[in-house]
């Protein structure tokens, strides 16, 4: 089985814990409903990845994985510390 980091450009991890940041920013602020937040994160994903990267598909498609993996990631850390 093959593991998410294959698929990633080194260059654009710094991008996770950014989006992460972003993520929790937005989260805060009451006008924006949390049904939103990831489409966000996506736009800051693949901006940053045109940033770092160049404009290209490969950077639209490097930025998708980069805020899908922030996104998991977050969902992860939430449903482990959750308590029931």
């Amino acid at each position: 089985m093959e593991n998410i980091m294959d698929y990633l450009v080194s260059n654009a991890l710094i991008l996770i814990p950014a989006l992460n940041i972003i993520g929790m920013i937005i989260k805060r602020t009451e006008k924006i409903p949390d049904k939103y937040i990831p489409l966000i994160i996506l736009v800051f994903g693949i901006a940053g990845c045109f940033a770092l990267l160049g404009f290209s598909v490969n950077s639209a498609i490097q930025g998708v994985l980069i805020s899908g993996t922030a996104v998991y990631g977050n969902q992860i850390k939430k449903q482990l510390t959750k308590e029931e």
